[in-house]
């Protein structure tokens, strides 16, 4: 789940630099870059907001990321189209991954101003495999994911009721996109943006890096105050995000200078990019001592949010208890891919983690 630092609940992590001031509020867009606008969005949960961004296209703005679709949202466009945008129409809607708070308002944007949707292929996919969840019924493979981790009756019930959810929250997606892939490089007005993908977050996260401005729009692949949710998913459970997201967050301190003005999809803007990749790994390790501490003795996933988590991860949530879940799995399975874990599924479907003894075998 996204979540503040452990040791850091209620303070900016060191070493980072917030440079641009207060944040805008709905219908308000602030220039923090030659041609580049900041503006914010609301949202229905315990992130309360998104940032997106404007970026000057010549004739009208190349908008990166979009907000969830909502009534709430649909007015700040509303008025940001009317007010701060000047009236000049969208050219294109690039968006960084596939998260309704993301790709959401996405297909409203394009219809309205009859322009392009520029996406990687999975988070265009995924996106549509999202909206297709709504109205469904719960996959049985989805219920025993949970099962596994040790879910009871009541959380299970939560999975049911929000099943699809998420598909509600996407505006209607053009049937047809414009692919950007890793490597390569936009011109969007009068700057050339590079696109850095990455993986962990989600499969095929975007990044725009531009040298000359010496801005990166980050998505959630990098935010300076909360950790970005790394999780494991019913659809491939014994995937490994972590790795991923630790090899992407390597490759990125090795591409974008440390004294970039990063462009977080929540937070504020900062200056500190290395210092904060570096707390990400930092964090890794610890976590991943804890675990290997915690599970001298077989437990389950839900036995492990208080070792992981610094906030009390309660099913009464829904979505945080499925995001616990996931990212608990993540570095799960990342032990037990390295070699470290024992897994023994009960009678029940549940499953056991236990830290294999010196010496034994794989």
């Amino acid at each position: 789940m996204y979540r503040p630092d452990s040791e850091q609940l209620a303070q900016p992590v060191a070493r980072l630099h917030y440079p641009c001031g207060e944040a805008p509020a709905p219908g308000q867009a602030y220039e923090i870059a030659p041609g580049v606008l900041w503006m914010r969005l609301p949202l229905p949960n315990v992130l309360a907001h998104i940032n997106v961004w404007a970026i000057d296209d010549g004739d009208g703005w190349a908008i990166v990321d979009t907000g969830v679709f909502s009534p709430q949202c649909v007015e700040a466009w509303e008025a940001l189209l009317a007010g701060p945008l000047g009236g000049k129409p969208v050219t294109r809607v690039i968006v960084t991954h596939q998260h309704p708070d993301h790709v959401g308002m996405a297909g409203w944007l394009v219809e309205r101003f009859q322009c392009r949707l520029w996406m990687t292929r999975l988070e265009y996919l995924y996106s549509l495999a999202t909206v297709a969840e709504t109205g469904q019924e719960v996959p049985p493979e989805g219920l025993a994911f949970c099962r596994r981790a040790g879910w009871d009756e009541a959380a299970l019930d939560g999975y049911r009721n929000r099943f699809g959810r998420a598909g509600r929250m996407i505006s209607r997606l053009p049937r047809s996109y414009r692919r950007i892939e890793d490597g390569a490089v936009l011109r969007i007005g009068t700057h050339d943006w590079q696109v850095i993908t990455g993986q962990g977050h989600t499969p095929e996260h975007a990044c725009l890096y531009s040298p000359e401005l010496l801005v990166m729009i980050a998505g959630d692949q990098v935010l300076p105050r909360i950790s970005p949710n790394v999780s494991v998913h019913p659809m491939e459970p014994d995937a490994n995000p972590l790795a991923g997201w630790q090899a992407s967050l390597s490759r990125i301190r090795r591409m974008v200078p440390a004294d970039v003005l990063v462009l977080p999809a929540h937070n504020d803007p900062f200056e500190g990019l290395h210092a904060r990749i570096d707390r990400f790994e930092q964090s890794l390790w610890r976590n991943l001592a804890r675990l290997r501490d915690a599970l001298r003795e077989p437990r389950r996933v839900v036995d492990l949010f208080a070792v992981l988590f610094a906030v009390p991860v309660s099913g009464d949530d829904a979505l945080q208890y499925a995001l616990a879940t996931g990212e608990a799995m993540a570095n799960l399975n990342y032990l037990h891919v390295r070699g470290e874990l024992d897994v023994r599924i009960d009678g029940a479907g549940v499953a056991w983690y236990c830290v294999r003894q010196s010496g034994q075998a794989a």
